[in-house]
């Protein structure tokens, strides 16, 4: 029975929501009036009617939750959102968010990144994995075995030999 007072039409209530995501309900009530986060399933409508927020939304909420503790004003937080929604149609569960604590950066793909408060500024990513493995195929094309077993740079080979 629990459960039923929880979610209706299958959405969840707001304290259900707003204690998932970890927010105040007055949090939870002034983005829904905003529009930052509307609930999905149901929509107020009136005095005592109740909003239910499908998973998504609570998704969303507990996100923008994560923004704001890691320093992000609510301000950007909405224009990032915004940049996601509308320039990138990329939906907020999609993208990977990256914030250094002034801006919030998405993953647009492998090795990009767009910053969304500064109208989309891309920013290119360096994977160091992946420069690591491909240094270790280079430098092991330019090594040459010595006497010994070791490699010896094959620049530097004929040097030896020469000494």
């Amino acid at each position: 029975m629990a459960d039923e007072d929880a979610t209706v039409e299958h959405g969840f209530r707001g304290e259900v929501a707003q204690r998932s995501a970890g927010i105040t309900y007055r949090q939870l009530d002034y983005w829904a009036r905003t529009g930052l986060v509307s609930p999905s399933v149901r929509p107020a409508s009136g005095s005592g009617s109740q909003r239910l927020y499908s998973f998504t939304d609570v998704v969303h909420l507990k996100i923008i939750k994560r923004l704001l503790d890691a320093g992000i004003s609510l301000q950007k937080i909405r224009r990032a959102i915004e940049y996601l929604r509308d320039e990138l149609r990329q939906p907020l569960e999609d993208a990977v968010m990256l914030s250094d604590g002034k801006t919030v950066y998405a993953s647009a793909s492998p090795g990009e990144l767009i910053d969304l408060l500064r109208g989309g500024q891309a920013v290119f990513a360096i994977a160091v994995g992946e420069v690591y493995k491909e240094i270790q195929g280079t430098i092991a094309e330019f090594r040459k075995p010595d006497t010994e077993g070791q490699g010896v740079p094959a620049e530097r080979s004929h040097e030896a030999r020469s000494v």
